[in-house]
């Protein structure tokens, strides 16, 4: 059975007939690493199909690499949908839900390292290594005033950034960082948070119709229990169900 959704509706949901999913592949929490491009699997996956399905729609997923190219895609109109971390920065061509899920963001330290806590991190000659154009990179470059921020190409990379060049911090994803201590003898996570990264879907500005019927559906697999299922079928630990708006 079809469901009832209004033409003009569908017509910005999926305007090609199909409901196109743009995915983040470089955040293993949402897209799963063992799974390849044509066959994802992992919890932003479990959305697109969900909300293809209340739409009556098939879903496509069009993936891609990291955080920035699945933005600058929006201009594109590459995709209709996409599942990535709610940023100012991003709203100028992107229309954002509330967050479905929260990832808290913190620092690894070296062994050794003088750097105590979170407040210790944002000082003058302080060298953060960090996945460029990822939500946390976006709010570090609005917030920090004193340390200096080293990009690399993803998140893998600026792992290797971190240990090549012995930076004095690598910010990440926590789930992330908790992965790499295990590879650096005597290193340590900072307890807390600089930030949650508000994982949320995302349509191209301008459908607003769309973007309406987003903001629905997002509250109402939160409230009915659906985000958290889909987080626990997936093994996704680190990952939160965000507040009801």
């Amino acid at each position: 059975m079809t469901p009832n959704i209004a033409p003009e509706l569908r017509s910005e949901l999926a305007p090609t007939g199909t409901l196109r999913a743009g995915l983040n592949h470089s955040n293993f929490l949402l897209v799963r690493k063992d799974s390849p491009p044509g066959n994802p699997r992992g919890v932003a996956v479990d959305m697109a199909r969900e909300l293809a399905r209340r739409i009556g729609a098939e879903v496509a997923f069009v993936s891609f690499d990291s955080p920035g190219k699945l933005a600058d895609a929006a201009a594109s109109g590459a995709w209709d949908v996409a599942f990535l971390g709610a940023e100012p920065s991003r709203a100028h061509e992107i229309d954002f839900t509330h967050a479905y899920v929260e990832i808290d963001s913190t620092y690894l330290v070296p062994a050794g390292s003088p750097i105590r806590g979170i407040a210790d991190v944002d000082r003058k000659g302080v060298r953060i290594s960090i996945s460029g154009r990822s939500a946390y990179d976006l709010y570090l470059t609005r917030t920090l005033r004193h340390a200096q921020l080293v990009r690399s190409d993803g998140i893998d990379a600026s792992y290797e950034c971190f240990v090549a060049e012995r930076l004095d911090a690598l910010a990440g994803l926590r789930p992330r960082l908790e992965m790499d201590l295990t590879c650096l003898p005597g290193a340590r996570i900072l307890e807390g948070r600089f930030t949650a990264i508000q994982q949320a879907i995302g349509t191209p500005r301008g459908r607003q119709a769309a973007a309406a019927y987003l903001r629905e559906f997002v509250e109402e697999v939160k409230a009915s229990g659906f985000v958290a299922q889909v987080i626990e079928r997936n093994g996704a630990l680190g990952l939160t169900v965000a507040p009801m708006a």
